[in-house]
């Protein structure tokens, strides 16, 4: 089941994307994850599905800049046990780096990838390779 489930939820994380990029909104991500994720999983695939949804979205309205001036930074990286995903919170443990310009974003660098986080929820948003 639990194999079925999470094989799912990756469908509903693909369809997910597809239409948050058509809309291009978090909250349109968020909304369209759990109505996939419902139908799927049930309750539990709608709140995953709703939590995809809302971190593809959000990963998407990012510009570019945003991007561009954190993937030339040199600095340390933090390692960290736990798996980091889009949509996961960072650990309290990784410092948050202001991004310059853009007060609404923070970034680290962890396990030598640099990450974009939300500053209010420590949520990943995008993680560049």
């Amino acid at each position: 089941m639990r194999i079925k489930l999470s094989g799912a939820l990756i469908v509903v994380s693909l369809a997910v994307s597809g239409a948050a990029i058509a809309q291009s909104t978090t909250e349109r991500g968020a909304v369209n994850g759990a109505r996939a994720g419902g139908e799927i999983g049930g309750p539990v695939g709608a709140m995953v599905g709703g939590t995809v949804g809302a971190a593809v979205g959000a990963g998407l309205e990012i510009p570019n800049a945003v991007i561009t001036s954190v993937e030339g930074v040199h600095e340390p990286s933090v390692v960290v046990e736990e798996r980091v995903v889009v949509g996961e919170p960072l650990p309290p443990t990784v410092e948050l780096r202001p991004v310059p310009r853009y007060t609404e974003y923070r970034y680290a660098v962890v396990n030598d990838r640099r990450v974009i986080v939300d500053p209010h929820t420590r949520r990943v948003i995008k993680i560049i390779e």
